[in-house]
């Protein structure tokens, strides 16, 4: 079966949302010195491609109190591109981009491009969500899925009159018990529809979790 793997690999100084302690992927044993080799993992539990549960902003659920099944989606891609840098998708820019029918399936991987970006300053004034498209999301019963850092907007020394302030789209989706899969790469490779696992890792009570988001074509894809 054909797979692609949507993940940024963890790497000391990648990129993190701003403020966020760096992540530090360090060799703590080797078999010169000690026999055998381990590796220890410093990183917050955003850093990379991951998966937010509501518990992140809200008095919503955790990670670990949403099924196994929660994390494999039937996903469809919305094709936004192009766009500006912190341009602002509504609800009608949000719905005219589905090429499949959204009650259909549980996650929308929206298609902004900005992954090319990835380790470059360019990639924290990416493009976002606005509430209303937010709110149309949460009425299909869909999760989301984002080529960015965040699907709202990012702080940079470059924002617009217009951004709002903290994270509508994130408490709109978390009110609505959905959940966020941020960083992904590599949507250009994947046809309208597909599948993605997306498990992320099992500890008490996980805001976040990085994952390896891992898609597979829909056979039914025409």
């Amino acid at each position: 079966m054909q797979s692609f793997d949507l993940t940024h690999p963890l790497e000391t100084d990648m990129p993190v949302y701003p403020g966020t302690e760096p992540v530090s992927v360090k060799r703590a044993a080797t078999l010169d010195s000690d026999g055998y080799r381990t590796t220890r993992l410093n990183l917050d539990s955003h850093a990379g491609t991951h998966v937010d549960a509501p518990a992140h902003l809200t008095d919503g659920p955790s990670l670990g109190e949403f099924p196994l099944d929660r994390f494999r989606f039937s996903a469809a891609v919305a094709d936004l591109r192009p766009l500006a840098p912190r341009e602002a998708v509504d609800g009608d820019a949000l719905r005219d981009a589905v090429a499949a029918d959204p009650a259909n399936v549980d996650l929308l991987a929206v298609q902004t491009g900005w992954d090319d970006h990835w380790g470059t300053d360019r990639y924290f004034d990416h493009p976002s969500l606005t509430a209303d498209a937010a709110t149309w999301l949460a009425s299909t019963e869909c999760d989301l899925g984002v080529d960015t850092v965040n699907p709202d907007p990012t702080p940079t020394e470059s924002p617009t009159d217009a951004e709002p302030d903290g994270f509508p789209v994130h408490e709109l989706l978390f009110e609505a018990s959905r959940l966020i899969v941020e960083n992904l790469r590599g949507l250009d490779r994947l046809p309208d529809r597909f599948e993605l696992h997306a498990y992320p890792l099992r500890f008490e009570s996980a805001d976040a979790s990085p994952v390896r988001a891992v898609a597979f074509p829909d056979d039914t894809d025409g």
